[in-house]
Order: C-alpha cells, then sequence, then structure tokens
C-alpha cells in the first residue's frame, strides 16, 4: 500500500466532536501510550519497518506516531470527518511521510493486501455494541493479516462502565470549547448510551452547542478470547492498562495480544 488522501465510503460523522476531540483526550499521555504500543508490537514480533493496520484511528494520532517510530502505518476509521483531521495534522507536521488514511467502517474492512500487524485503540472496540458486528470485524480483518501478524486493541472493561462511566456526568474544557459527557448506564445489555454536549465560544462571546450520541458495550476477556478463537485468531495475552501484567480486578482499560493463526 502507497500514501496517498483520504479514500473510501462514508461512515459515521463525529462531525462535532472531531474538531475538538484531541483537546480533549490529551489525558490519555498519547507518548507514553505511543512508546507502550511499539513495546508491545516488537514484544509480538513486529519490528519497526512492520506494515500496522491502525484500526477506527480517529484523527490519526496513533497512525502518525507509528510512521514517526518506523513503521509503514495505514489508518482506517468510519468517520469522514476524523479522516479529515488526520490529514490535516499530518499536514501541519510536516511529516515526510503522509499515512494512506481509509474510511470504511470495521464491521465491511476490505482492503487491496495484507499488512504484518493490527492495532486498535482507545476503546474503539466497544463502539460496536452489537456483537454479531464485532464478530464480522474479527472475521474481515484475519482476511488482511498475514499468518501470524499480531493484532493488538484495547477495551474498556466492564468495571469501568458499571463503577466509573456508569449514570455519570463529566466535564471537559480546553482553549478551544468545553465538553459536558452525560451516561446513561444500561445493565442488562452492558451498554453506556452517551451524550456529549460541545460548546464552542464565537467571535461574538456567544456559544454554540453540538450534539453527539453514541454508545459503548462492556465485553468480557472470555467473550472476545471465545470469538477471536472462532474467527482464528489466539489470544496470548491479556495486560492491565499500559503495564505488562495481569489486569486486577478494578482494571479499567485492559489490553490484549492476539495472534491471526
Amino acid at each position: 500500500m502507497t500514501a496517498s488522501p483520504v479514500q473510501g465510503e462514508a461512515g459515521g460523522s463525529y462531525a462535532a466532536l472531531a474538531r475538538y476531540y484531541d483537546g480533549f483526550t490529551q489525558n490519555m499521555e498519547y507518548e507514553k501510550r505511543t512508546e507502550y504500543l511499539c513495546a508491545l508490537l516488537r514484544h509480538a514480533g513486529a519490528p519497526p519497518g512492520a506494515q500496522v493496520l491502525d484500526l477506527a484511528c480517529g484523527t490519526g494520532v496513533y497512525t502518525r506516531a507509528l510512521l514517526r517510530h518506523g513503521y509503514d502505518a495505514v489508518g482506517v476509521d468510519a468517520s469522514p470527518d476524523m479522516l479529515v483531521i488526520a490529514h490535516e495534522r499530518s499536514v501541519q507536521e510536516n511529516a515526510p511521510q503522509a499515512p494512506l488514511l481509509l474510511c470504511q467502517r470495521l464491521e465491511d474492512l476490505d482492503l487491496y493486501g495484507t499488512a504484518q500487524a493490527a492495532v486498535c485503540l482507545t476503546d474503539s472496540l466497544n463502539h460496536l455494541t452489537d456483537p454479531r458486528g464485532l464478530r464480522r470485524f474479527f472475521r474481515r480483518l484475519r482476511l488482511f493479516l498475514e499468518p501470524g501478524a499480531p493484532f493488538l486493541f484495547d477495551v474498556n472493561t466492564l468495571y469501568k462502565h458499571a463503577r466509573v462511566l456508569a449514570d455519570n456526568t463529566f466535564v471537559y474544557e480546553t482553549g478551544e470549547a468545553y465538553c459536558v459527557w452525560q451516561n446513561r448506564w444500561l445493565p442488562a445489555s452492558r451498554t453506556t448510551e452517551i451524550t456529549l454536549d460541545i460548546f464552542a465560544p464565537e467571535a461574538d462571546g456567544r456559544y454554540t452547542r453540538a450534539r453527539e450520541q453514541f454508545a459503548e458495550r462492556a465485553y468480557t476477556p472470555e467473550e472476545l478470547t471465545r470469538w477471536l478463537r472462532k474467527a482464528g485468531f489466539a489470544v496470548e495475552h491479556i495486560y492491565g492498562e499500559l503495564t505488562w501484567e495481569p489486569p486486577p480486578a478494578d482494571a479499567q482499560r485492559i489490553f490484549f495480544i492476539a495472534r491471526r493463526i
């Protein structure tokens, strides 16, 4: 695959969120997470030089970071608005190599060849709230990975959904805007319905409001392991967030290393 601008079909938009997403997620410590991600990739047998799919890449933070660390990174996301920001960030950073960005839903992944590794980060898989869609994604991904290729991903845990997100409200503020994040926890389906109200200042001092609504579903490690196995992957490790140790009972995010059989 060679670098090019955004290509593909439009999916979910996140139009209101895309512009401010990087500012609202500054607390993610992306540099630290990138070092951890690259260490996991090397540990899993994908050193720099390997082609890596960054699935649900959003604004391309990890896509560009992987390029800087010597990987051939390809970003895939369903939101054209997120991918436009990803492309703009590459131009602003004057990167020597722009990533290939593909606009596709994970469940309908369709590439021209196979990659040597794949990552899917920042609880993106939780956004696939229909288990059938998640299982379809695993099956589609296997088609576009080389035999033995690692697949690294993280998920928000059931503990985080039920005990941290739950029915709580959070407020995030940057120099550009602020966001009111409201949750509604549905225990029967292990789903959190999320509403984001984003307030941005105008030149006359007034604020405009935009709203994003979506949901996340909590999956257990046992479910994910079973579905990955049926799709042709073997789960090799499950780690606590940013560690090399098994996750504790109160882990909010866990990392998987699976391998395409």
